[in-house]
């Protein structure tokens, strides 16, 4: 009777195990829940815009001056004065220096002398020939006479065209005591001061004047650019703008004027010369700058922030944002960069949104989320800070 209850409970519990482990294989049958996706990836994005877009040709350029003058003496004398300030804008025929004049007026007070005393002697000669041409006539006076008071005529007339030439060139010598600007222009350094001798042949002269406005820049172009360039100036003017080294700042916006007479072969490039008003003299001569020759206009042209644009192995792509929030790479080519903005030819269409900032997080298919406003911009600021660690 005792073995009974035993058996019972032996079979309840191989029951209760085969049980379980039925439950369990039913379990391990049932497949795994699928793992959760993977959170959006934060990014700033730009939409593709469409319109008409200048066509530039960039290059480097030199700021010349349009006229240089080294203001020289014409004469050799003591300065007296010193009438302009270094760096001061004079006109032309404004007073520079003075020279002193006494010397050269002493000169044309002596030669004025010599030609007073010589019309004198003329006047006299020309009154003797009055008085003898009639006497000869009636044989009073012989025509030899008559013939010597002409030859000295003659002569006197002659001395006297020498003294007023004389008296001329006296005029110019005291003029020169006067050191005038010959064009508008910016004073430079003084070279030399009030009391020393002034020479003709002083290397650095008394300043170096310089016009600077208008003002010219110089600039190369490959010369692969050449007939288009000759092109476009045959169907009118052409305009150029001048930017900082850096690209970012327009100083001014001037005319092209001229392509020089031939190609530079040990560079591959063609010189040209464009002309600017200089209004607000932000072009200094010697300055370097980047010059933009506006060559054509594109309609309808497709832009995006240049930040847009990555470089791969087989060249530029970005990253495009379809409508389900993933993101492609797409191949694009480009033909500008301008102002922050790349002038995209093909591999995108207008109004097409693009990544600008936080690519360096994405790959192919990856989901993201577009921030906005202050969110982006402080997403763009953490982004710098993580690329700059190494």
């Amino acid at each position: 009777m005792r073995k009974r209850p035993i058996v019972l409970v032996v079979l309840l519990v191989v029951a209760g195990g085969a049980a379980l482990a039925m439950q369990h294989v039913v379990r391990a049958r049932q497949p795994a829940p699928p793992a959760p996706p993977p959170p959006a990836i934060p990014v700033v994005a730009a939409t593709v815009t469409s319109h008409d877009v200048p066509i530039y040709l960039q290059g480097v350029g030199t700021v010349i001056a349009f006229n240089n003058v080294v203001v020289r003496s014409q004469i050799t004398g003591q300065l007296t004065s010193i009438d302009f300030t270094q760096g001061q804008a004079v006109h032309t025929g404004d007073l520079l220096a003075q020279i002193d004049p006494r010397p050269y007026q002493a000169q044309l007070d002596q030669a004025t002398a010599n030609r007073d005393r010589d019309q004198a002697q003329l006047a006299n000669a020309q009154a003797n020939l009055a008085r003898y041409t009639p006497l000869a006539a009636k044989g009073y006076a012989t025509s030899q006479l008559v013939d010597t008071q002409k030859a000295q005529i003659a002569q006197l007339e002659s001395m006297v065209k020498s003294d007023e030439a004389v008296i001329e060139n006296a005029k110019i010598n005291l003029g020169y005591t006067r050191l005038t600007a010959p064009i508008d222009g910016v004073t430079g350094i003084r070279q030399i001061d009030v009391g020393n001798i002034i020479h003709p042949t002083d290397p650095a002269g008394l300043v170096d004047l310089t016009q600077i406005q208008p003002i010219s820049v110089l600039f190369t172009l490959p010369e692969q650019n050449f007939v288009e360039i000759q092109q476009q100036m045959a169907k009118g003017t052409l305009t150029v703008m001048a930017f900082s080294q850096d690209g970012t700042t327009e100083l001014d916006q001037g005319k092209l004027d001229l392509i020089d007479n031939q190609i530079v072969q040990t560079t591959g490039t063609i010189r040209l010369r464009a002309e600017f008003p200089n209004a607000q003299r932000r072009l200094w001569p010697g300055e370097l700058i980047n010059a933009r020759l506006l060559i054509d206009t594109r309609t309808n042209g497709l832009t995006v922030a240049a930040s847009a644009v990555q470089q791969g192995p087989s060249g530029p792509y970005v990253y495009a944002i379809d409508s389900d929030g993933n993101v492609q790479m797409r191949a694009v080519k480009i033909s500008q960069i301008s102002g922050g903005q790349v002038l995209v030819d093909s591999g995108l269409a207008a109004n097409e949104s693009v990544v600008i900032d936080g690519q360096y997080k994405l790959q192919p298919g990856a989901h993201v989320v577009v921030l906005q406003g202050k969110a982006a911009q402080q997403a763009s600021q953490q982004s710098a800070v993580e690329q700059q660690i190494p």
